[in-house]
């Protein structure tokens, strides 16, 4: 098939780009210097040149809680255009089949654990990242509408638990949970520190799944898109709490000093699993274990950091 991949240098895109699954395809993935999605005129002409036979959307502003938190105009407005021009554009065009890649972010904050697929719309969401959340679940909300008023066309949406892995970004400014204490437990280590301070109690219970992970369960889903709901979670089915992760992490790095909590800080929801009973259903589960893909994800980074250190000794 001919598929157009948004999104394709970002972590989530560069993982489906790098996944075996890809080579059966032909897959192109414009940057956004040759498309903007934010200019509906704009994405309008390249799908309709492209002519793909499926698009997958995987394009979006993406940060933590303090991205979030310092930008929500550009949260919500740049995730919202992006998402309402591909969508519209495929529908114009007529492409049959479109994967939107969601966020967990779209539950609402109450919802009961694990979070399933009918809880999107029945409460308020979580303040931290409500910008970015509206615009994903009015971008999930636009493929149902399309599917629903134009059966031929099956735009359908996953909503993936927090992702990390390979590609990640590890700038404190912007990086998700999983980087951002691989940069700062990797720090501890080599400056000899002796310990490495948690924002909160640490109690917050979160899910994460390996990137490639998501990668080998996107493409599960091409493969088998006509089997697949309007709707469905990937995660991996178990979460664990924000202390776990450090303490993930810093057994895997080496690094066997102690931690520190600062109360003052904000950590969002107090849980956030997604219900993958649908995901069973459907036959696929991720595979690699949380201390390999941190593994793999730390040894990423220290690459990312040695070249760094020759560019600028």
């Amino acid at each position: 098939m001919r598929i157009i991949l948004t999104g394709g240098n970002g972590m989530v895109g560069r993982n489906i780009r790098d996944h075996a699954g890809a080579g059966g395809h032909e897959l192109i993935a414009p940057p956004s210097r040759e498309l903007d999605l934010t200019d509906g005129a704009a994405t309008d002409a390249y799908v309709a040149h492209v002519k793909p036979d499926m698009i997958i959307h995987a394009a979006g502003r993406v940060g933590g809680i303090q991205a979030n938190i310092a930008h929500p105009v550009e949260f919500l407005v740049e995730n919202l255009d992006m998402g309402r021009n591909i969508v519209m554009a495929a529908r114009k065009a007529a492409i049959p089949r479109l994967i939107n890649i969601g966020s967990s972010c779209m539950y609402p904050r109450g919802a009961p654990n694990p979070l399933e697929e009918t809880a999107v719309l029945t409460g308020e969401l979580e303040p931290t990242n409500e910008g970015y959340a509206l615009a994903k679940v009015l971008t999930a909300r636009l493929c149902d509408y399309v599917r629903r008023s134009s059966p031929e066309l099956a735009y359908k949406t996953l909503i993936p638990c927090n992702i990390f892995g390979v590609h990640d970004k590890f700038d404190p400014a912007v990086s998700h949970l999983l980087p951002a204490i691989i940069r700062k437990v990797d720090e501890a280590k080599r400056t000899g520190a002796a310990s490495v301070e948690i924002w909160g109690s640490g109690e917050a219970r979160r899910e994460f799944m390996f990137a490639s992970d998501l990668a080998d369960g996107v493409w599960a889903c091409v493969a088998r898109f006509d089997e697949l709901p309007g709707m469905m979670n990937m995660g991996v089915g178990s979460d664990h709490s924000i202390n776990d992760y450090y303490e993930a992490v810093a057994r895997v790095i080496g690094w066997q000093g102690s931690f520190s909590h600062d109360l003052s800080k904000p950590v969002g929801m107090k849980q956030k699993l997604v219900s993958v009973a649908l995901q069973r259903q459907f036959g696929w589960m991720p595979s690699t274990s949380l201390d390999d893909a941190i593994a793999q994800t730390y040894a990423h980074f220290r690459a990312l950091t040695a070249a760094a250190e020759e560019t600028h000794p």
